[in-house]
């Protein structure tokens, strides 16, 4: 049997609202840490009080990993050498998507982002905009020609999810899976 290689992910929360899908995501690392070597974790100032005022509380402290300070480009993960294999942006802003489509690297998180995409590894942008300006579209089509994946915060509703844990799950379900981690969740036409 082959060994599995675990993942490397780094985790950056940004200002947009749904700090529910870092919280649901951050939960699901910690249920499937078997498959995950490291997380390192990076939120904006912004990140943390809409946390706070979104989900009343700051258990954003409590999770196992390491919460990295924005501006610490000594981070492991500001450099291609660590080998992260995987980077998530949720929520993700449109002006963190702006900054990275352009290659603006002035934070921990866009110089992350600009490592991942210069290694040809995994960047999953988990957007919470709505409506779009042609500018975030064009932001949107250069982040994806270079690589990058674009996975909107839009929920589905086929499952049938009763809570709004359950119906933001959908979403943090879809990254799971783009992640490449093994999870059992609901799957379209098959039985449970």
């Amino acid at each position: 049997m082959q060994k599995q290689n675990k993942h490397k992910i780094i985790l950056a929360i940004t200002g947009a609202s749904g700090s529910i899908y870092a919280k649901l995501l951050l939960d699901k690392f910690q249920a499937l840490s078997d498959q995950i070597e490291t997380v390192g974790v990076v939120m904006s100032d912004n990140a943390k009080d809409v946390w706070k005022c979104e989900l009343n509380n700051s258990d954003f402290e409590k999770f196992p990993y390491t919460i990295y300070q924005k501006s610490d480009f000594f981070a492991p993960f500001a450099s291609g050498s660590a080998k992260y294999d995987t980077m998530i942006i949720c929520p993700c802003s449109m002006g963190t998507l702006a900054r990275i489509a352009t290659g603006i690297s002035n934070d921990l998180t866009t110089r992350a982002a600009d490592v991942i995409l210069k290694e040809r590894r995994k960047l999953i942008l988990v957007t919470r905009d709505t409506p779009l300006s042609l500018i975030h579209i064009n932001n949107m089509k250069t982040v994806t020609e270079a690589g990058g994946i674009i996975c909107p915060a839009s929920p589905s509703f086929y499952s049938n999810p009763k809570t709004i844990e359950q119906l933001a799950t959908t979403v943090v379900d879809r990254v799971v899976d783009l992640i490449g981690l093994e999870q059992n969740t609901y799957r379209w036409g098959e039985k449970k």
